[in-house]
């Protein structure tokens, strides 16, 4: 009884969360949403090279001031373009060559006009200088933006989390997840006695001389804009090394004081083996130049390239809790499997637009039970992925709203899953479903895909067309149907399904035999199974999310 108040428990704390901004349902969208979520031609006539941020976080007022430098490539004649600051920020000039640009704003949008033609091809630069109060987190990372509080010894601890809102609450930015920038220097201010840490490798330290101190980190891999983060507080440091596919690989761990040792222990006991089982699946780990970094914050954790963000509590499972009920989840740190699993999905393979979150969020709830797997054994990893059906809600679509910046339903994750699983079951090759999953991130290292990307990928690597068993779990809501009826004493099938010629192969089999595969399709076809009857008929509901008809559930 009480791991099952516990579970209900950490379920409902899950939901909480995740009704927040990040993944609140929204069906009616504004000329805001569409600047924001859109690439159009003020956004798509220039590719981002590189960003320098320069900012200063005065945390007594919770205010900040700074300039970011946009170097870019025009691919396309111009004499305009978009990028993106909050109205709640100020922008208090925009400089090329040497002078002020001529801007308006539309809401979180400016637009900014030059003097003369921007060629196509040409390579140019300007600098936006901003200030105010960016906005203040309600409920980090979900409902994102500055999270200012006190560590346990009272010391100001401040940290940065913007997935779904933008980058551009908190910095001037080209905020859509179709352009990421090729690499990027990050200087934060803060009060001389803190420490900042941000993404890639710490280049320098400045005392400054006026009360901050300035802290520059360099980040050589292509990054994602709401991954950029700052991290302020009391650090500490302790560092070790990893010998990975690639090489050496740098571990860096930034923690408040008084954590450090339950720090230690408890990412000693759970990084590397991560790290041993998504190389195994996923191939290196994508950003060795940048190193591999965990950051304790304020909040409980975000996926922020080569900085991870940790909040939970040095505790295993999901702030103590197994979110799969089986007990398999209670044996490792959710925070540090699930955040760094987006290294490979969410931060190497991106979505070009949030409508394509489950690129992020599924892959990467699917790499938590192949870790299981990798330390427990496979049967354990599949009972810890069909745990995770009890948090599936079917009630909107796992893919979301394109060209508006709104992400699907939160069944990304656990759905997302479990579909991931059954294409494995349906492959039936271990070997060659674990070289399609090293091959996504070899073919889409560092760069931003669409859905149909992903899909034809695996389709193609298959030599299946598993299209139309996506598009019913993602797309549509409900799940498909396997129905068997009976004439003259024999057994026929098919499905019933949303999804454009739907035809997902299945296990199924006579009670106490072994499992067959069988294809039906959304028409009736005779079921080939000798020896099959009405009350010895099963199908295989443990690796299958599906609904039946006419047939028993199979173990």
């Amino acid at each position: 009884m009480k791991k099952l108040i516990a579970l209900v428990a950490a379920l409902g704390l899950f939901c909480s969360y995740t009704q927040a901004q990040l993944l609140e349902e929204k069906t009616k969208f504004t000329h805001a949403d569409t600047l924001r979520g859109t690439l159009s031609p003020l956004r798509a006539c220039y590719d981002i090279n590189y960003y320098h941020l320069d900012v200063r976080f005065d945390i007594d007022n919770k205010l900040i001031s700074g300039s970011n430098l946009f170097k870019f490539t025009a691919t396309q004649d111009f004499t305009k373009l978009q990028f993106d600051l909050f109205a709640n920020l100020t922008v208090d000039k925009v400089i090329y060559k040497g002078k002020g640009l001529i801007y308006k704003r539309d809401g979180n949008a400016v637009f900014v006009t030059f003097p003369k033609k921007i060629s196509k091809g040409s390579k140019e630069e300007f600098t936006v200088y901003y200030s105010g109060h960016p906005t203040v987190a309600k409920n980090a990372p979900w409902d994102g933006g500055i999270s200012y509080a006190k560590d346990t010894l009272g010391k100001p601890w401040v940290a940065t989390s913007c997935e779904g809102l933008g980058a551009s609450a908190w910095w001037p930015n080209k905020d859509h997840l179709s352009d990421e920038v090729d690499s990027m220097m990050i200087s934060i201010s803060v009060p001389t006695g803190l420490k900042d840490v941000s993404n890639g490798r710490l280049r320098k330290v400045t005392d400054l001389g006026n009360g901050y101190t300035k802290f520059d980190w360099f980040v050589a891999n292509p990054i994602n804009n709401y991954d950029v983060a700052a991290n302020i507080g009391d650090y500490t440091e302790f560092k070790d090394t990893y010998d990975g596919e690639k090489g050496k690989l740098d571990l860096d761990f930034w923690v408040l004081p008084q954590d450090l040792e339950k720090a230690k222990a408890q990412f000693g006991a759970n990084v590397k083996p991560m790290l041993a089982s998504h190389e195994h699946w996923f191939g290196p780990y994508p950003f060795y130049e940048d190193s591999y970094k965990l950051v304790e914050t304020p909040y409980l954790g975000m996926e922020h390239q080569s900085a991870v963000a940790y909040g939970n509590h040095f505790l295993n499972g999901y702030l103590g809790f197994d979110m799969s009920g089986t007990g398999w989840g209670a044996k490792w740190d959710y925070i540090i499997i699930h955040e760094s699993g987006h290294e490979w999905f969410g931060n190497s393979i991106t979505a070009k637009d949030l409508a394509d979150m489950w690129i992020h969020e599924s892959f990467t709830c699917y790499s938590e039970s192949l870790f299981v797997e990798s330390q427990f054994g496979k049967q354990a990893g599949q009972e810890y992925v069909k745990g995770l059906r009890q948090g599936i809600q079917n009630k909107s679509t796992v893919v979301g709203v394109y060209g508006v910046n709104k992400e699907g339903a939160e069944d990304m994750y656990p759905k997302g899953a479990v579909l991931l699983n059954m294409v494995r079951t349906i492959i039936n090759d271990d070997d060659k479903w674990r070289n399609i999953l090293r091959g996504l991130n070899k073919t889409f290292y560092h760069q931003t895909v669409t859905y149909d990307d992903i899909i034809n990928y695996i389709n193609a690597q298959a030599g299946m067309n598993l299209s139309p068993v996506f598009d019913q779990y993602l797309r549509y809501k409900g799940l498909p149907t396997l129905q068997v009826t009976w004439q003259d004493g024999k057994p026929y099938c098919k499905w019933i399904a949303d999804a454009k010629g739907f035809a997902m192969p299945v296990r199924v089999k006579i009670k106490g035999g072994e499992y067959k595969f069988i294809t039906p399709t959304t028409t009736l076809q005779p079921l080939d199974l000798p020896g099959a009857d009405k009350d010895n008929l099963e199908a295989d509901t443990f690796n299958y999310y599906i609904k039946l008809s006419g047939i028993g559930k199979g173990g």
